[in-house]
C-alpha cells in the first residue's frame, strides 16, 4: 500500500514538474534571451554552462546554467584542485555572473533540465561526479529520487551548510518528501533567494575537506 501511495505521489510530482517548467519557460523567455545578452556583451565565452551531473539512480546527466565565470571547458576542470568560490569577488565570476550567482537567476536554464526528465523543481541537488567518493553509505539513498532546483538543504543554508550537513537534509527530504512537503520548500525557496542566504560557502566546509579526511584514515589504516 505504502509503495503504491509513493507511486501515485511521483506520477503527481512528475505531471506537476512538466507542466511548471513548460509554463515558466515560456513566461520567462524574455527574460532569459535578456540575460543571453548581457553574458555575451559582458564577457566572451559561451551562454551557456554545461556540466557534468549526478542524478537518480546515480546516472549522469548535462545540467545547464548560465554562465557565470570566465570562459572554461566544464569537462577540463579539475574539480579536485578547484578552489572553492567563497565570495562574489572570486576573479574567476564575471560582473554579470555575480548578479546571476546572488539572485540565483543562473539557475534558471535547469527548468529545460526539468521538463526532460533529468530533474525536478524539489529534491536534492545534483552533485558532481568527483563527489560521489565523498558520499557516505548512509546518505546515498539521496540518489533514490530526481534531483532537484532547490531542495530541503537549500532551504536550510544552501553553500553555508557543511558538506555532512547538506547530505542529511538530503537524505531526510527522501524520507519524508509529499506534494505538500515540496510545495512548502518551494515557497521557503523564495524567501532564501530574495534574501540571498548561503549563496557561497567556505572552504573548511566543503566535499573536498571531507574527501581529504576520508584520504587520511584510509593512508593511516594503511600504514598501520
Amino acid at each position: 500500500m505504502i509503495s503504491f501511495l509513493r507511486r501515485r505521489v511521483e506520477v503527481v510530482k512528475r505531471a506537476f514538474d512538466m507542466a511548471v517548467s513548460a509554463v515558466l519557460l515560456l513566461l520567462l523567455a524574455p527574460v532569459l534571451l535578456l540575460i543571453a545578452v548581457l553574458i555575451r556583451l559582458d564577457s566572451p565565452g559561451r551562454v551557456f554552462f554545461l556540466q557534468r551531473r549526478v542524478g537518480q539512480g546515480r546516472s549522469e546527466f548535462r545540467i545547464v546554467k548560465f554562465r557565470t565565470m570566465v570562459e572554461r571547458d566544464p569537462d577540463a576542470i579539475d574539480q579536485h584542485a578547484e578552489v572553492v568560490v567563497s565570495g562574489g569577488v572570486d576573479p574567476r565570476i564575471t560582473r554579470v555572473g555575480r548578479f546571476l550567482r546572488a539572485t540565483s537567476l543562473d539557475e534558471l536554464p535547469q527548468l529545460w533540465n526539468i521538463l526532460r526528465g533529468d530533474m525536478s523543481i524539489v529534491g536534492p541537488r545534483p552533485v558532481i561526479p568527483e563527489q560521489l567518493v565523498a558520499v557516505p553509505q548512509e546518505y546515498m539513498c539521496r540518489f533514490d529520487v530526481r534531483p532537484g532546483l532547490t531542495g530541503l538543504a537549500q532551504v536550510r543554508g544552501r553553500r553555508s551548510l557543511g558538506w555532512l550537513e547538506q547530505l542529511a537534509a538530503d537524505a531526510e527530504y527522501v524520507r519524508d518528501h509529499s506534494f505538500i512537503y515540496d510545495l512548502k520548500l518551494m515557497l521557503l525557496t523564495v524567501y532564501v533567494v530574495l534574501t540571498a542566504k548561503g549563496v557561497y560557502g567556505e572552504e573548511g566546509q566543503n566535499w573536498r575537506a571531507y574527501r581529504d579526511e576520508i584520504q587520511a584514515r584510509q593512508k593511516q589504516a594503511g600504514d598501520e
